[in-house]
Parts: C-alpha cells; sequence; structure tokens
C-alpha cells in the first residue's frame, strides 16, 4: 500500500492545470447507458481510480470502451447484463449511478448497495422511492437493488433533502421516462448542470438545473455526444489552499472559478489574495487562470459546510488546515455528512490544536505544525493531510493514501512541479 512523503517548509511557486471534474465525469460516463446506438466521446476525463472503476462496470454490462488519455470512448449498444456486482461497487458509492439509466433503457437492474468512503450515511432510498414514484418495482434483497418496469413514466418528486446523486439518477432515468418528470428540491451542484448540459446534447429535454426545481420532458432514444467535462472545483481549491498554507504564489489555469464563489470569499476572507486573468467569456462551467498569493496574513475565519451554492464539504478539510495556521480562533461546522472529522485526530499529531463539539470543531491558529506518520482516512483527508505535511517542520508520512488516487490525478507530481518536496513509496520504504 502506498505513502507520501513529505519534507515541509518550501514555498510553493508556479503554475498547474486543474484536470476534469470527476464527480461530473462519473454522471456523464453512466448516461451513455442511455444511448443504445452510437459511440460517445467524453474528453477531459481525469485518469483516476473510481473513472477506471466506472468503465470497468460498464464493460461488464457489455460496453465497448476506448481510452486514450484524457478521452473516452462508450459503445452501450450491446450492453446485454444490466447488472453491477459487489465486487466493483463496494468500492465507490457512485456505481449507483447507473442504477436510473439501466432501468430508463432495458427496464432491469441489478446493483449493489454501494460503498466507498467512511464519511457517513448517505441512504440510496431517496433513489429508489423516486424510481418507484416513476412506476419502477424495487427490491433489496441480499444486499443487491433489484428493479423492474415497462417503460417508466413521468412522475411529481420532492426529495426529503438535497441529494446530488439522487438528483442525477432520477434526471437521466426520467430523459427516457413517458411524459414529464418534475425534481423538487432538487441539488444544485455545477456537476449537475454539467450532466444536465450533455443530456441537452444527446436530445433530452432538461429546464431548471442550477435551480432546486429540475423538469425534464421524456424523449425516445437520445443520441451519441462528444462531450467535454468541466473542470474539478475541488482540486482547484485544493490548490488555492496550497498557496495559502506554504505562503506561495500560484497560477492556477483551466480553475472553474465562476461556480467557487462560496470557496473564493471564504479564502480571501482568510487573507489569500486571489485573482483572475482572464475574462473567461463563454460557459459559466469553463475554466480560467487565477492567481493566488498566500501566507501574509492568514485569519481565521468560521464556516459551515452546506450544499451548494455553500461551502462545500469537500473542501472542509483543507480549509481547516489552513486555520490550524491562521492568526485567533475559527469554527468550522459540519452539516453534510456526521463522520468527515477524522482528520482532525491526525493533524493533533502534527500540532494543531483543535477541539471537536458535536458537527463542529475549534482550531485555535499554531504557529508551526510538525511532521509525523499520520494515516488518511478518507479522499479529502488524503489531500489535507499532504497539504499539512507541505506546511510542517520535517518529515510527514501520509499512510493509506489510496483514496488519494480516487480523486486528484498525478497529486504529487503537480506538487512536484510547484517545488514541493514530495514523493510516493511503498509500504515498508522509506
Amino acid at each position: 500500500m502506498d505513502a507520501i512523503v513529505v519534507q515541509g517548509g518550501r514555498r510553493l511557486h508556479g503554475e498547474v492545470t486543474i484536470s476534469g471534474a470527476k464527480n461530473a465525469a462519473l454522471p456523464i460516463l453512466a448516461a451513455a447507458l442511455l444511448v443504445r446506438e452510437g459511440r460517445c466521446c467524453f474528453r477531459n476525463i481525469p485518469r483516476l481510480r473510481d473513472i477506471a472503476t466506472i468503465c470497468t462496470l460498464l464493460e461488464t454490462m457489455g460496453a465497448r470502451i476506448e481510452v486514450a488519455g484524457e478521452q473516452v470512448e462508450i459503445d452501450a449498444g450491446a450492453v446485454e447484463r444490466p447488472e453491477a456486482p459487489y465486487e466493483l461497487v463496494k468500492t465507490m458509492r457512485a456505481s449507483i449511478l447507473v442504477l436510473g439509466p439501466l432501468l430508463a433503457r432495458g427496464g432491469r437492474a441489478r446493483v449493489s448497495l454501494p460503498g466507498g468512503c467512511a464519511i457517513g450515511a448517505r441512504p440510496v432510498n431517496l433513489h429508489i422511492h423516486g424510481l418507484e414514484m416513476m412506476g419502477a418495482e424495487i427490491k433489496v434483497e441480499h444486499g443487491y437493488i433489484h428493479g423492474r418496469c415497462q417503460r417508466l413514466r413521468g412522475a411529481d418528486i420532492t426529495f426529503d433533502l438535497p441529494t446530488v446523486t439522487g438528483t442525477e439518477n432520477l434526471m437521466m432515468a426520467a430523459t427516457l421516462a413517458a411524459g414529464t418528470t418534475v425534481l423538487r428540491n432538487a441539488a444544485r451542484e455545477p456537476e449537475i448542470c454539467d450532466l444536465a448540459a450533455c443530456l441537452r446534447l444527446m436530445g433530452a429535454r432538461i429546464s431548471g438545473d442550477g435551480s432546486d426545481t429540475i423538469v425534464i420532458e421524456g424523449v425516445d432514444e437520445l443520441q451519441p455526444v462528444t462531450y467535454e467535462i468541466m473542470p474539478d472545483r475541488i482540486e482547484a481549491g485544493t490548490f488555492i489552499a496550497a498557496a495559502g498554507i506554504t505562503g506561495g504564489e500560484i497560477r492556477i489555469h483551466n480553475c472553474p472559478a465562476r461556480v467557487m464563489g462560496a470557496e473564493i470569499n471564504k479564502l480571501q476572507e482568510a487573507g489569500l489574495e486571489i485573482e483572475r486573468e482572464d475574462a473567461a467569456d463563454g460557459e459559466r462551467l469553463a475554466g480560467t487562470t487565477v492567481l493566488v498569493r498566500g501566507g501574509r496574513s492568514l485569519r481565521g475565519v468560521d464556516v459551515k459546510t452546506m450544499p451548494y451554492p455553500g461551502f462545500p464539504t469537500d473542501m472542509q478539510a483543507q480549509l481547516m488546515v489552513l486555520m490550524c495556521l491562521a492568526a485567533g480562533t475559527s469554527v468550522i461546522s459540519e452539516t453534510v455528512f456526521e463522520n468527515r472529522f477524522m482528520h482532525v485526530f491526525e493533524l493533533q499529531r502534527m500540532g494543531a490544536d483543535i477541539e471537536v463539539e458535536g458537527r463542529s470543531a475549534i482550531i485555535k491558529g499554531v504557529k508551526m505544525l510538525t511532521g509525523a506518520p499520520v494515516m488518511a482516512s478518507d479522499l479529502r483527508a488524503s489531500a489535507c493531510l499532504v497539504l499539512a505535511g507541505l506546511a510542517a517542520a520535517g518529515e510527514t508520512r501520509v499512510n493509506r493514501v489510496y483514496h488519494l488516487d480516487r480523486g486528484y490525478f498525478q497529486f504529487e507530481r503537480k506538487l512536484q512541479a510547484l517545488g514541493a518536496e514530495i514523493r510516493r513509496v511503498r509500504a515498508g520504504n522509506s
């Protein structure tokens, strides 16, 4: 099992290009199941473990896939096995995204209940209830979701709470349903808008994405498409935080600044200088170039994670590292996932002054963190601990970084190019 070793104290400087968004790519790759004839071509696909997993999953169903760098071509015409087995689904919760497309396409699906990062309960009952309202018969037996239907039919569905994958699953299912589907209290994340834009290019009739009410008018078929995935706003936010933590200056290309208002505003409040260097005309999901200067006078800020357009839970751990080194006291409240403070105990090993009270962390800034062996518990905690190592005195060894490869493409190589002293090693090696 790999580990990442960091020698702290280096100021990051240079340029980095943000990869495509994993959380946009996964549902868009699953949407290829909705196209019964022809080959879809998707570009700007990040080469990550989760992407490899969903491609393998689609291949087990019978899809033909060709991968060339950051381009993935999918021909789902020969899909005959509408099943997502436990062996693949257990490593990635996003595998549940094939449920809606399979039912819409062929009226049958057998999908294992998902696994993934241990950051809290993310029940799939909202997916199941919505599909039942659209006419599917669903049973959960022996760890699998079994679904059957004739043609799905439109329905008026209100989510008990906003759910990103639930919104995406039902939106995809509704594209081929008979009649009109209305999704109320829908999630508003930019990745949902990216999926909707791709589906519209395929011929779907979707409006309202980006708001809490999405309307989908079902069509009989969808067409193959060539589509480029939006940049990853969480990767961009992670590199912005890295500049702040190390007192560096980083020029970030392909940064989706237009959909990062909450993150950028909060990081500027904490003392980072963030400037957009071009107008970024065109689509609001497209990338721009951002210049970040950090570390001169970090200030403690309070933040509460919220669904979009609020501050994202996926940036909570990275912001916490910044607050460990900021003047004053900060309070970070986690409202999305109940188990997302597991990185706190590892940061404490590095000298951070953090107390957890319920779903809030109170952070008192310290002058310096110190290197230590630490253990990553999930994807964003992995990035958080690497960032902490960049600022710490001495050596930090981040163990169990396989989570990192699920969400960041060549993370340590990009940091090396910015001047970080960082390397990947095998377990047991120094």
